[in-house]
């Protein structure tokens, strides 16, 4: 199976913050995952470096624009380190094959007349980049609630209208390509409404900071058009036979993530323009809900409540952070975001849980079989049903792994570690070591068969301390799925290593 993931690239008008951080983080599990399963799976992030906001922003600080885009871009690329995100390509819109292939494109759908020039007037939002019409307003402002400017100048249009009824069809008859259901409903309400054409275009007298259109030396491409056209640039339209080789084999399997204010660019902008290039609509794009504060209100750079992912991670670590980011809500629902929130879910379900499971029983082999994997005789009528949900956990995380829901996948690995943790309860093996050490071995031994099944099916979502788990359990080199849909894969005698605590409780300061 071949699997092309791809985040928006962020603008760099401002710093990482956890919205930004969760479609990466979302991604980047994603991604990791289809490599545990075997397959091709290719990651794209980046930033968005042209436009309206860049150029003031830079102007703002005193900087040339790409300056403030070469200081910026760093600010991405070291959040995303710290995060352990491991994407294959970190895109830059600045970059000149990227520039070319935009051009191209413009040239393309100018010469079959698909882009036409227009005296318009209409009311434009700076922080959104966007024209609206004035029905488009609500209480004077854009349906997003920004401020709005009235402009009247020459632009170029796309004819996005020519598109409309095609782009219905297709969605009506690919009900997975807009996920989740409630937002594809909402793009088809969006496209049962008469459609504007698009603004391709901004003068040089109000803009400077753009990719100069190929036939108009005195205007840049809208930063939206430029942007979109990241995710076939980057692996290789329009660059050559090879380059375009890559291309056709990834794009036909493109999932596009992204957060649900940017549902109809990328639904209605994008897919049109890719219709006019004659090119195939991504498999996927998927819409995923906000990060809410406390008082359920969307952090908002604007409103000045927002939450840098870097604060939160060096007060938890990365690998516990990551966890919770993918943990916490069903994907494409909103969820609240607290410290409390944050602590209280990796306490419950990482260090109780986890944490608490292997550390009792590395404990326990330390002690009473001097660090050796005991072996299992059948003599316990509970370890049938464990290796039964262990195993059926695999089939469930990659299934749900395929039905994007992260969450769920955690999850089953979450419920497994909380039956067997009921399971040695059950077995108190501390005490039943004093009775029959046949049957007390049996049962650390069903739970370091666990705690390797888990460890294989986390690893994506928690690289680093996943790892650790199975080198203390002796396992070596790049986790598969394989090797969690088979049991008793530790051998007996296998040296068994007793750690530092994996996952200490967390107290806010």
């Amino acid at each position: 199976m071949t699997f092309y993931v791809t985040t928006p690239i962020y603008y760099v008008n401002d710093v990482p913050h956890i919205g930004h951080a969760y479609t990466t983080v979302i991604a980047d599990v994603l991604h990791r995952y289809h490599k545990l399963f075997g397959d091709d799976s290719f990651f794209l992030t980046g930033t968005d470096e042209h436009g309206q906001k860049v150029q003031a922003a830079a102007e703002k600080r005193g900087l040339s624009p790409q300056a403030h885009c070469d200081e910026l871009c760093v600010r991405f690329q070291e959040a995303w380190e710290d995060l352990n995100i491991q994407h294959d390509v970190f895109m830059r819109t600045t970059y000149p094959y990227h520039a070319k292939v935009v051009q191209e494109c413009l040239q393309e759908l100018f010469e079959k007349g698909d882009i036409y020039a227009h005296e318009y007037e209409g009311w434009y939002s700076v922080s959104e980049e966007i024209f609206y019409t004035e029905k488009d307003l609500v209480d004077g402002k854009s349906p997003m609630g920004k401020e709005v400017t009235k402009i009247s100048e020459k632009n170029y249009f796309f004819k996005m209208s020519r598109y409309q009824e095609a782009l219905i069809a297709y969605i009506e008859q690919h009900p997975q390509f807009i996920q989740p259901d409630g937002k594809r409903s909402e793009v088809l309400g969006f496209l049962r409404q008469p459609l504007q054409d698009l603004c391709i275009s901004r003068p040089k007298a109000r803009l400077s900071w753009g990719i100069e259109i190929p036939f108009d030396k005195d205007f840049v491409t809208y930063v939206w058009f430029d942007a979109l056209l990241n995710y076939c640039s980057a692996i290789g339209l329009k660059q050559g036979p090879e380059r375009q080789k890559n291309f056709n084999h990834y794009w036909p399997h493109t999932v596009h993530l992204l957060g649900k204010d940017i549902l109809i660019t990328h639904t209605v902008y994008w897919t049109t323009m890719l219709m006019a290039l004659g090119l195939p609509l991504p498999k996927q794009i998927f819409a995923h809900g906000w990060w809410l504060n406390e008082d359920g209100g969307k952090m908002s750079k604007s409103e000045g409540k927002v939450v840098s992912p870097l604060d939160m991670k060096n007060l938890v670590g990365t690998d516990p952070f990551r966890y919770f980011l993918i943990r916490e809500t069903v994907l494409g629902n909103d969820a609240s975001f607290s410290p409390h929130i944050v602590v209280n879910r990796i306490n419950s379900e990482l260090a109780n849980n986890l944490g608490n499971l292997f550390s009792r029983i590395t404990n326990l082999v330390e002690k009473y079989y001097d660090s050796k994997k005991p072996s299992e005789h059948g003599l316990l009528p509970q370890t049938k049903s464990i290796q039964e949900l262990a195993l059926t956990t695999a089939h469930k995380v990659q299934q749900e792994i395929l039905n994007m829901a992260p969450q769920a996948a955690v999850g089953a690995v979450i419920d497994l570690l909380s039956a067997t943790n009921k399971f040695i309860d059950e077995i108190a093996p501390w005490k039943l070591v004093k009775e029959d050490k046949d049957k007390t071995g049996e049962c650390l031994s069903v739970c370091l068969e666990v705690l390797r099944i888990a460890a294989i099916l986390l690893s994506p979502v928690m690289p680093e301390k996943c790892a650790s788990i199975l080198s203390q359990l002796g396992v070596h080199g790049t986790p598969q799925l394989a090797d969690a849909k088979v049991w008793g894969r530790l051998m007996d005698g296998a040296e068994i290593k007793k750690g530092e605590i994996l996952f200490p409780r967390i107290t806010l300061p």
